[in-house]
């Protein structure tokens, strides 16, 4: 008896600004050799949709969305000026994706040779969301700067219980709650009281600490092999993710995944990279293990264990970009993942 095929998926896609164009043609490539259920509605962002007489984050883009309740992204680029604000962020808000999701694992010989970390960022509240104003004093308008960080408990609950039961899901044993509720007790002892009280129902299945954030960047440098999954606040998560990037080879090795509770956003979260755009040598690995979190998303388990195996051996056979030392191109490296599928 034959199998039952697979139901087709519609997903959102959006190529971005700047060498998102190449990596999402690359990265289709890959899914369509893997035999992906995607079928694609493609829509314009960022600079693009500027270009096309559009705001940057236009209308048609959001319906799309609001439809298919998922979204691959490449990046986007902010206009500069007339008081535009990060389409990026504004995707966040207009869908409530609460969970910023960052792995990073290691997959070229480096500094650190074992870091598998899974990062999970509230994405919607405190200090990040930019809520500022000026002061004049004695007639500078700009004499004083004042920004409003506003984190809930309903909130730091909704990301927690998130981080802690992809942890379970994942067989992950750890999680670490970061915060800095020594110093900021109020706008971060929020966030670690509602982890206090949440902690007891996932006793027997997970070990939950805390670190001060300081603390935490110091000891992710010096033995990241120790952390397994970290959630933290908007702001924090910004920073930690980044530098835990830089543990495993920088950004263009790391997605992203950003998920509500009816909508989830996969992207390459590495900028648009203008001074490449074009050349066809732009590393699409981001872009692609997105892809794979999006495929786990959706019930493809095998054909996201499938991806990921495949581009790391693309890395152990030495088979990179230009970035890493390598001489493939955008394509190239492309087709070397589908070789190894």
């Amino acid at each position: 008896m034959m199998a039952a095929k697979r139901e087709k998926i519609d997903v959102t896609l959006i190529p971005g600004d700047g060498i998102g164009p190449e990596i999402t043609r690359a990265t289709i490539s890959v899914l369509d050799a893997l035999g992906a259920p995607f079928v694609w509605d493609e829509k314009q962002a960022g600079l693009a949709a500027v270009a096309d007489g559009h705001d940057p984050l236009p209308e048609e883009t959001l319906a799309s969305i609001r439809r298919t309740g998922l979204a691959l992204k490449g990046p986007l680029a902010t206009p500069q000026g007339g008081g535009y604000r990060s389409a990026t962020v504004r995707l966040r808000e207009a869908f409530k994706l609460y969970a910023n999701v960052r792995p990073a694992r290691t997959m070229i010989p480096g500094r650190y040779d074992n870091v598998n970390i899974i990062l999970v960022r509230e994405n919607l509240e405190g200090l990040y969301v930019g809520r500022e104003h000026y002061i004049e004093v004695g007639g500078d308008p700009h004499a004083v700067g004042v920004a409003v960080g506003i984190n809930t408990k309903e909130g730091a609950f909704r990301v927690l219980r998130h981080t802690f039961d992809l942890a379970v899901r994942l067989g992950r044993k750890r999680v670490t709650v970061v915060h800095k509720a020594n110093i900021l007790k109020i706008l971060t002892g929020v966030f670690r009281e509602a982890a206090l009280e949440l902690a007891p129902e996932y006793e027997g299945r997970l070990k939950i600490d805390e670190r001060i954030v300081d603390a935490c960047a110091m000891e992710l440098v010096l033995h990241p092999e120790r952390y397994d999954v970290i959630v933290t606040t908007n702001l924090f998560g910004d920073i930690l993710s980044d530098l835990i990037a830089g543990l495993v080879g920088g950004l263009g090795l790391v997605p992203g995944a950003n998920i509500g509770r009816d909508t989830a956003i996969f992207e390459a979260v590495h900028g648009t990279a203008p001074d490449i755009a074009g050349k066809g040598i732009a590393n699409p690995t981001a872009l692609l293990l997105a892809a794979g979190m999006m495929l786990e998303h959706v019930g493809e388990q095998d054909k996201a264990d499938q991806l990921r195996s495949a581009i790391l051996s693309a890395y152990r056979n030495g088979q990179c970009t230009g970035d890493l030392g390598g001489q493939l191109s955008t394509d190239d490296f492309a087709r070397s993942v589908i070789a190894n599928l």
